[in-house]
């Protein structure tokens, strides 16, 4: 056995098992320099040298561990795995403190842990804030009794549902991780048991996602385990269910029995088929779907949806019977508190923030008449379906077109043929108007994006390009280069943002308080009824509107601003909003009239966010220089 006599030392050997590592990589990794590092791999050397196994440096590709003698170097690894398996960072000493309490059947004392981890208690103390937070979800606790440690107490089915949770969680980063090969699970059983699965679902015609799929293997092992070691299901009761979910459940019951070792009761086999209904996909027509409350919430969201924003899709069939067949799996998973992950649910609220916030409003609307609770998860699924339907009727990804003026004083025929022959080369720009050069000079100022001109003109304020009436290839590509590029969100900009609706907090102020200050403003301008603030209120107690890296847009449940404006909000001593903190808001007033925009309102939010543009703002003095960096960030974007 090979005791490691510090933390990192184990950690530097775990990290160099798998991969050949540079030493630079290595102090970037550990913090250190790469004098330590070479120290550390020396110590590790040493350590090595009775067990068949050296780490050696490759020139150009870094230090490799080399096995000089396979028989000791695996009797290594059998002998102590405990000690070779070490939570490096406080996210894994949070998942491993989650296995140990929801698998162990005695107390566990900090003062161990941190012994077999090589850190201090004060570390794992620290660390089990979150563990709690993260139990409690489950309505699971740990209790502390003097002398005998930490133990944790909740029911039977709140704890494999946290397990297979926590599991499916780690499994997204990282299949091998120790925790689902040998801490969470028997060894072996993952690789056991997915043939078993996918041949039972194949007979019964049971079909499931990859995820879904994933999610109930680890459920399976999760069950053998707490069956086998004496943790049963004794009293859940389901509804009843299709009889091919009913056979798949049966048919694996039968298969997990002689794995557990012990009889399985018919509360288990209930959960099992729960499990399996909320996780099955089906491909049938609207009309052979059972509507119940499918069909009423399907109904309610579309309506909701067309009232409030003018999106109507409720004649999208293929829309309707999408959401149909998942909202009837997705009612089973809400009534028995089912949850199921979504991996995607953060890159869905900061990329889709309109179909995301389209579909919370109409969804929560909906939960005040209904019994049921649906999760920001479950919410993440179906805005997926609504963003698609959005995208098959509407311009949702609005995009300005080049606005150009053309300027001819050679006649009307070679103005048609010019502007026939631009169309065809760039049929996505727009020819607002069309002058002789006597009508161009007498303009004050253009409009347009650029002038398209067969003269020299005089300059007034925007660019001009001089071609002939047959354009030679130079000169098209002079337009291409002003054609091509975007104008939409500099333009979105413009119209939305003004200093008179630009502020920065030069004192402490709550998240309440501003809208109190703000929302009455809008409302005296003209922009906003009185219904604005009591909706931006019950929009924000719904769920934050923080959209990331202390960026927060705050706005009502449904298009109720009479115009659209954009209020920018700087606070250099940061908001609390929620759990997090605000530096950056944006309150958000749009109109029905500008809700084909709406989209490329919420795009230059995802741009700032893009490019992390949250400090550089915050910083900025008055709406000019805030201006300033916006637009290079919309520019780059």
């Amino acid at each position: 056995m090979m005791r490691f006599p510090n933390q990192r030392l184990a950690q530097l050997f775990s990290a160099l098992q798998n991969e050949t590592l540079p030493q630079d990589e290595l102090a970037r990794r550990f913090a250190v320099s790469t004098r330590t590092v070479r120290t550390d791999i020396s110590a590790l050397n040493a350590l090595l040298q009775d067990h068949g196994a050296r780490l050696v440096l490759t020139r150009g590709a870094g230090y490799q561990l080399t096995v000089d003698d396979a028989t000791r170097y695996e009797n290594l690894l059998r002998s102590a795995p405990a000690q070779l398996r070490v939570p490096r960072s406080s996210q894994e000493r949070v998942h491993y403190l989650l296995t140990r309490f929801l698998t162990s059947a005695f107390s566990l004392k900090l003062e161990d842990l941190a012994e077999e981890w090589f850190v201090s208690r004060a570390t794992l103390q620290s660390d089990m804030a979150e563990v709690r937070e993260w139990l409690g979800r489950y309505q699971l606790s740990v209790e502390t009794r003097p002398h005998y440690g930490m133990k944790l107490f909740g029911s039977e089915m709140a704890i494999r549902t946290c397990l297979t949770d926590l599991l499916y969680d780690i499994a997204l980063h990282s299949e091998h991780s120790p925790l689902l090969t040998l801490e969470a699970l028997h060894s072996g059983m993952l690789i056991t048991l997915k043939p078993l699965l996918q041949r039972c679902f194949n007979r019964c015609r049971v079909r499931v996602t990859d995820e879904g799929e994933r999610y109930l293997l680890l459920y399976c092992a999760v069950a053998v385990r707490r069956i086998g070691e004496g943790y049963p299901l004794s009293d859940f009761v389901a509804d009843d269910v299709d009889d091919d979910v009913r056979d798949a459940a049966r048919q694996l019951v039968n298969q997990l029995e002689p794995m557990a070792g012990k009889p399985i009761s018919p509360a288990e086999e209930a959960f099992l088929r729960i499990n399996i209904a909320a996780r099955r996909t089906e491909e049938r027509a609207p009309s052979a779907i059972n509507a119940d409350d499918s069909d009423t919430l399907v109904e309610y969201i579309l309506g909701y949806i067309n009232r409030h924003y003018n999106y109507d899709l409720q004649r999208d069939a293929q829309l309707r019977a999408d959401l149909l067949t998942h909202v009837k799996t997705m009612i089973t998973r809400v009534r028995y508190q089912i949850n199921i992950p979504n991996p995607l649910l953060g890159n869905i609220k900061q990329h889709y923030p309109m179909a995301w916030d389209v579909t919370l409003a109409a969804v929560s609307s909906w939960g005040k008449y209904s019994p049921y609770s649906i999760s920001e998860n479950e919410i993440g699924f179906l805005v997926l379906h609504i963003g698609v339907g959005l995208e098959r009727h509407y311009d949702v990804g609005y995009q300005r077109h080049p606005q150009v003026l053309l300027v001819c004083d050679t006649g009307t025929s070679t103005v048609r043929m010019i502007e026939a022959m631009l169309l065809r080369k760039y049929p996505h720009i727009v020819v607002r108007e069309r002058l002789s050069l006597r009508d161009y000079e007498q303009r004050v100022a253009i409009d347009e994006d650029f002038v398209i001109s067969t003269v020299r003109l005089s300059d007034k304020n925007k660019p001009v390009v001089v071609m002939s009436p047959f354009p030679t290839d130079y000169q098209l590509e002079q337009i291409g280069k002003l054609v091509l590029v975007d104008r939409t969100r500099p333009y979105m900009f413009e119209k939305f943002f003004d200093a008179g609706h630009f502020i920065v907090l030069d004192a402490p102020m709550d998240q309440h308080g501003l809208f109190s200050l703000l929302c009455p403003q809008l409302e005296r301008e003209g922009f906003v009824g009185a219904d604005f603030f009591p909706s931006v209120v019950e929009r924000e107690a719904i769920v934050s509107t923080l959209l990331g890296e202390g960026i927060a847009l705050p706005h009502s449940l449904g298009l109720l601003a009479k115009k659209t404006v954009v209020y920018t909000v700087l606070a250099p001593q940061g908001i609390a909003w929620g759990d997090e903190t605000a530096w950056v808001i944006f309150l958000l007033a749009i109109s029905k009239d500008d809700y084909e925009e709406a989209m490329g309102i919420y795009d230059l939010f995802v741009t700032f966010l893009r490019e992390r543009a949250m400090p550089r703002l915050r910083e900025s003095q008055d709406f000019a220089s805030f201006k300033a960096v916006a637009m290079e960030c919309l520019g780059q974007g």
